[in-house]
């Protein structure tokens, strides 16, 4: 698995950093977001757990994936910012979140 970076973009509004990338993958199966995470948080010189995979799109016999992801400055933003959602997907989610909103 190649990761290529083709776009990264500061977002001081938001303490991320936008990042579009591509995967070549030849004779391999799709990775998995974990995968993704991890080698995009490498690629990047961050954490892994600050980096939140928004979408990744395989395009059929060819191989590749290309993808969106958010590289946050701390956590905390990270699940301030981010969906439900999209925070389950990447092993972000906290319960306590929502049980604190409502009281």
């Amino acid at each position: 698995m190649d990761i290529e970076i083709t776009e990264k973009k500061e977002n001081p509004l938001l303490d991320r950093m936008d990042v579009r990338f591509i995967i070549q993958h030849e004779g391999e199966k799709t990775p998995t977001r974990e995968q993704v995470r991890k080698a995009l948080a490498s690629a990047l010189g961050k954490k892994a757990e600050l980096t939140v995979i928004d979408n990744m799109e395989s395009h059929f016999g060819r191989g590749s994936t290309k993808g969106f992801a958010k590289v946050y400055v701390d956590v905390e933003k990270a699940r301030y910012h981010e969906r439900d959602y999209i925070l389950k997907r990447n092993g972000l989610f906290v319960e306590e979140k929502k049980k604190e909103e409502a009281a």
